[in-house]
């Protein structure tokens, strides 16, 4: 496939990612948005890896630390969300403002 349609691909993941981080107000579909803004960086690193240098794997290698990374994020993400949830029995991102003066 030609590099054009994994652009494509990973523009539309990233604006839907950030289309949800915008507008959702719900903790854990922020933490989704996240991920998949983070996949479509993931199918960028990719599909320019593949481009460049077919026959090379740094681009598969890199990929790997980033999903590594992506998964130690989501699991202190939802460690928060869960934390935040049994002191304040909401997830709205509205109703807790823990980090305000």
């Amino acid at each position: 496939m030609q590099l054009q349609y994994f652009l494509l691909i990973a523009a539309a993941l990233f604006c839907i990612g950030i289309y949800g981080l915008v507008t959702s107000r719900n903790a854990v579909r922020v933490l989704m948005s996240i991920e998949l803004m983070l996949n479509a960086v993931n199918l960028n690193l990719v599909a320019f890896a593949n481009y460049l240098d077919p026959q090379g794997i740094k681009g598969q290698v890199f990929t790997t630390f980033v999903i590594a990374i992506a998964a130690a994020e989501a699991a202190v993400g939802l460690a928060i969300v869960l934390s935040i949830y049994r002191n304040r029995d909401t997830i709205d991102m509205e109703q807790f403002n823990l980090l305000k003066w």
